[in-house]
């Protein structure tokens, strides 16, 4: 009888014993302050790579412990991958939570006006939201994106809106971030600017208008949009800029823009374009092809959107690029040539300074 009792004092105190180190496993934080962790939970990843990664992170005590926590219920398939932000002072249990419940980093992506689709995906993996190559891969085969403009038939170069997003780091954060460019251009563009119209039906009748312009289709003004996101650099210029270009394709001239050579070049994109670059046998060289090219070359802001819908009603065919960034505008190209040599002498002075 006594012997039964002690054994089963000894069963209680093991008992408890366990209960307590169990406790301490799973709800005492392993310390080390408010020091925050980045941690990946890679997609598919089990819960034994979890617990040993969390391990050998120093955030946990024991990835038994955390495994045995895990099995409970079936809070492990819901686990999400992505990036988390643990701290060392939370338990065993919360850093669980916070895993189930799918609370990843966020970051804060500002997309500026003028990147092409090639310089955004190399933005996005200096993020850390995944490689170019996942992006661009993404903008390849869009999905079913939920968006009310019409559908671009040539890819998605000029309708990913440049602003500044906030994208949950996790395995899907490219086609998130695809996602709501495409809104805010829907929003922004065709429900705020063109208002659900299509461009030649907008503003019929205003002599600024796209309805008096060779511009007919949304594709049509947001290629001639992203050549005056490309050329033009101050918001004053826009709207000329605009109207140089709209007055040449009137005329059947060819437009002749630097910005489509720059993009025919890809990668290998210059400060200054040579004679011979002029002659890229491309159909985005708008030297040698009249007409727009075939497609944006960039992401256009508003502004110059508006610009191309509304231009300038002035009489230039012709503009050049100061030092400053501003621009001559001409009507004949006697004018041009003076002011190509008036912008010349400009950036020699500048330079011997």
């Amino acid at each position: 009888m006594k012997a039964a009792r002690y054994a089963i004092i000894a069963v209680l105190v093991l008992a408890a014993s366990l209960g307590g180190w169990l406790y301490v496993l799973l709800y005492v934080p392993v310390g080390g302050g408010r020091q925050t962790i980045r941690f990946t939970v890679e997609e598919g990843a089990g819960t034994r790579d979890v617990a040993a990664a969390l391990k050998a992170h120093g955030l946990i005590r024991s990835a038994s412990a955390f495994r045995l926590a895990a099995a409970w219920g079936d809070g492990w398939r819901r686990a999400i991958a992505g990036d988390y932000a643990l701290r060392r002072d939370i338990n065993t249990v919360e850093i669980l939570r916070t895993i189930q419940s799918g609370s990843v980093i966020s970051e804060w992506v500002t997309v500026p006006e003028g990147l092409c689709l090639r310089q955004v995906a190399e933005l996005v993996e200096a993020k850390g939201l995944g490689s170019q190559d996942e992006f661009l891969s993404v903008v390849d085969s869009p999905g079913d994106f939920n968006i009310t403009f019409p559908r671009p038939e040539r890819g998605l170069e000029g309708y990913l809106f440049p602003d500044t997003y906030k994208v949950a780091r996790h395995p899907g954060a490219s086609g998130d971030l695809v996602g709501m460019m495409l809104a805010r251009f829907d929003e922004v563009v065709w429900q705020d600017v063109l208002k659900g119209r299509h461009p030649a039906e907008v503003g019929r009748g205003n002599p600024g208008s796209a309805a008096d312009s060779p511009i007919s289709s949304l594709h049509e003004l947001i290629t001639l949009a992203s050549m005056v996101e490309g050329e033009a650099k101050l918001d004053a210029d826009r709207p000329i800029v605009a109207a140089v270009l709209t007055n040449r394709l009137k005329l059947d001239m060819k437009l002749e823009c630097d910005a489509t050579v720059q993009y025919a070049l890809g990668a290998g994109r210059k400060e200054r374009l040579t004679y011979d670059d002029l002659k890229l046998p491309s159909p985005y060289n708008t030297y040698l092809h009249p007409g727009l090219p075939p497609g944006p070359i960039n992401s256009p802001g508003r502004a110059s959107i508006e610009a191309a819908l509304h231009p300038a009603v002035v009489p230039y065919l012709f503009y050049v690029a100061r030092p400053d960034g501003s621009h001559i505008f001409s009507r004949t190209y006697a004018e041009h040539l003076r002011a190509i040599a008036r912008a010349r002498a400009e950036r020699r002075a500048q330079e011997s300074q």
